[in-house]
This record gives structure tokens, sequence and C-alpha cells, in this order.
């Protein structure tokens, strides 16, 4: 049977994406380590302990299999805390790690895509009120100085905040991460100052490098109203879009600031973005539910027809990574798919749910979308957060006990994508069989 193929523009980026804390290992100085060693904030009662060793240099391992599995770019984070591990000290010994780093990324011929805060704050931040503290954005600028000037001459792509609108959900509403509060106030002066802290860094960053891209990565969730012809379906639905997808995109189109019932002005926020970064995992259908009001009087749950993941935490919903693109399309910059991907310990999901979602990837661009690079969450399975190593979303398996890397079925696939920046119909026979129709029907 002759091959049928999906094609990637030239010159996409294909890459594999890592958080600091999950990956690093042995950090005492964030607030993750104070959150990991309270009872009961962990889901399986563990802790990061080494996680994947990378501070320890595991890092030249996993880069190294991304490298020869083709991947031409690597996105990682700077950790705040080691680098500024109290407010009147400069960690020299830290940058020298990260800049060792970035030699080797660039040695083995990987973009840099340098993340500058994912989840983490340094200790003394987070005792002194966190993103609730009107000084956090100010100390986060200063931080943000400091990195820049030491590494603009070897990066060029910057992210100033991971998922700021995920991350105040779980921190001042659902409370899974820490303080771990319930407040939809508290949220609000959390988005406020997340929003101020990515002016402040992306003003700073261009301020310091003539050449370089700034932006931050956005969580996006696909909703979908139940009944589609049912108004408080669709009411709902809207809400929860516009209060969980759009706030920050909000701020930047026009200085509001609007979370539930709050506002404010962020004016300096208008513009400071040079790209589009999605980071979309799973869609829910929504209906209406008026007993409901802290959950925004909706009801959630994933589509009847939807694969789930092993632990029922997502569900495989490849239109939802279209509805995003879609969305992100209107704001006329380039588009980057900086996460995306699976928790599966069997390796059975991943690879139907990699190449269904990177054909969404391949319409968008299709239509001459601005779609410029995907990044999978991720290269090794990693320290989940709230989840603790109960979840497995790495292409590489992690035996945590031995630190022994697990080459899974999805490394080949994965490589085999981006060596010939691609989806074929026999990669999708070989490793997907269960979708081939879906991607290339008769």
């Amino acid at each position: 049977m002759p091959d049928a193929m999906y094609r990637f523009p030239k010159g996409f980026l294909w890459g594999t994406t890592t958080a600091a804390h999950q990956v690093e290992g042995g950090n005492t100085l964030n607030n993750w380590f104070l959150w990991e060693n309270e009872p009961g904030r962990i889901k399986d009662g563990s802790k990061s302990g080494l996680a994947c060793d990378w501070w320890g240099g595991r890092w030249r391992e996993d880069l190294r299999n991304a490298a020869e599995g083709g991947q031409n770019a690597n996105r990682f984070s700077i950790e705040w805390s080691r680098v500024q591990p109290s407010s009147d000290r400069w960690d020299s010994a830290a940058l020298d790690h990260y800049r060792e780093m970035l030699a080797g990324m660039r040695q083995l011929g990987l973009k840099p895509v340098v993340t500058l805060h994912h989840f983490t704050d340094p200790i003394w931040i987070y005792e002194a009120g966190g993103w609730e503290n009107d000084e956090t954005p100010w100390h986060f600028e200063q931080f943000v100085r400091k990195v820049v000037t030491a590494f603009r001459d070897e990066v060029k792509f910057w992210v100033t905040l991971n998922e700021p609108n995920g991350l105040v959900v779980n921190a001042y509403v659902d409370g899974r991460f820490p303080p771990g509060k319930k407040d939809f106030k508290v949220a609000f002066r959390g988005v406020r100052n997340l929003m101020r802290g990515h002016a402040r860094a992306y003003h700073a960053i261009h301020e310091l490098q003539d050449d370089a891209i700034a932006g931050y990565a956005l969580y996006y969730r696909g909703f979908l109203p139940k009944k589609e012809w049912f108004f408080l379906d669709a009411m709902v639905t809207r809400m929860l879009s516009r209060n969980l997808n759009e706030i920050f995109s909000t701020a930047i189109e026009n200085g509001s600031v609007k979370f539930i019932l709050s506002r404010d002005l962020v004016k300096e926020a208008i513009g400071t973005q040079d790209f589009i970064g999605i980071q979309y995992y799973s869609s829910d259908l929504v209906s209406f539910n008026p007993v409901k009001p802290g959950e925004l009087f909706s009801r959630r749950e994933y589509p009847p027809d939807a694969r789930l993941s092993e632990n029922g935490f997502m569900a495989n919903v490849p239109q939802g990574l279209y509805q995003a693109l879609d969305w992100a399309r209107h704001f006329r910059l380039p588009i980057y798919i900086t996460e995306n991907g699976v928790e599966d310990s069997e390796d059975t999901l991943r690879p139907e749910y990699l190449v269904q979602h990177l054909h969404q990837v391949w319409r968008a661009a299709n239509f001459n979308w601005n779609i410029k690079g995907y990044f999978h969450w991720s290269q090794i399975d990693n320290f989940e957060w709230e989840r603790g190593w109960s979840q497995r979303f790495g292409l590489w398996g992690l035996d945590v006990a031995t630190q022994r890397r697990i080459h899974r079925k999805s490394v080949d696939l994965y490589a085999r994508i981006c060596k010939e920046n691609s989806v074929s119909s026999e990669m999708v026979r070989q490793y997907a069989p269960r979708v081939f129709d879906l991607l290339f029907p008769s």
C-alpha cells in the first residue's frame, strides 16, 4: 500500500519540555520542598527526591537521547530558588550549572527555550506571601534580569511564566498547589501580580536583549457545551473559558485583568507577547449545575467516546488541540505547542495520542496558520507535582529507585516524526494501528 504523509513546515521545531523541580532533584530551597513534606499534600505520598538527577548530571544522558531522537530544540526551566536562594544572595555556581547545560544543548544541536518560572518560588518569596504579595513582581524582575544578562548570548527564546492561569487555579481556587488556598479574592491578587510579573519580565528581557523572543505559556483547556442547544450549558462553558483560558490573553490585548467578579488595569502588560505558547492536554463537556457556585455553576465530564488515560486523569480529545490553535491564530503571532502529552506507564495510549494530536497540528499548519513548533511533555518520567510519581508522562520511562532510563516504543515513534518532519501512514500502521483509519481513511 502506498504511503501517505502529513508533512510539517520547513524549520519546524521538535522538542520536549521539562521543569526544573520535576527533574533536577535535591532542591530544598523552594516552596515545593516544603509542600512535599506536609502530610497528605502529594497523592501517592512520594517526594521528588533525586527526581531525574539532572542536578547531579543526568541531564547529559536525557538530552543526548533527545538529540539522537531527532529533536532540534529543548524547553527547560531555570530554578529561581537555586539562582537566588535568599533575597540578598545570588549563587554563581548555580548559574555556572545552567551555563554548562546550555553549552551541552548547543553541542547537541538543540535550540534552548528557557522558562523563567515553572510553578516554584524560593522559600523566602513564599514566606513573604508569594504572588499575593505586591512586591513579588519586582523581585521576579530582578531574577529575570540576572538570568538574561548571564545567558543572553546563548538564549534567544524566553518563556516568562509557565501556565500562570493553571497556577492560579491550582494554588488559590482548588488548593492543590502551595499555598493551598480556596479563595476567589486571593486568586485575583495572584492573577494580577502574575500579570505584572510577566509584564516586568517581558520589558526587562527586551531592554537587555534586542533579538529576544518572549512570551508566556498558556494552559488551554478545551470546553464544549454538553447540549449545544441549551443556552445555560453554552453560558457556563463560555464563563469557564473566559476565566481560565482567556484571563491573561485579555490583559495582554487591552490591559484589563478580569477574574470572576474582580477586575483591574495592568496597562504595562499590553502587547507583552511575541508568540503564543499553547499547552493542551484534554477537553471537557460542560453542563449547567445550579448547586455548584464554586465551580462557576458547571459540571464537567469527558466525552463518552474518548479513551481515558490510565488513572482517568485525562481523555484523548485531539480535536481540542485544533480548537486551541484556532483560538490562538487570531492573535496573529507565531504559535508553539509548548506542552502536550499523556500519562501512560504502559505506553499503549501515548502513540495514539501523539499521532492524533499531531494530525490536528498538521491540519492547522496546512491552513497556513503560523504554527512553528511542538514540544512533547515530557522527555522522561518526572515528579508530577501534587500527583507525585503516580503518573508517567515520559517518552522514556524512569525507574526512580535506580535512575535507570527505560526505552519505550514512543521514543522510536517520536524520533521518526522528528527526523522525517512528518507523520506517515507507515508510522501509524506500525505504532498506532487502532487509529489508522481515523487518520488515513480509505
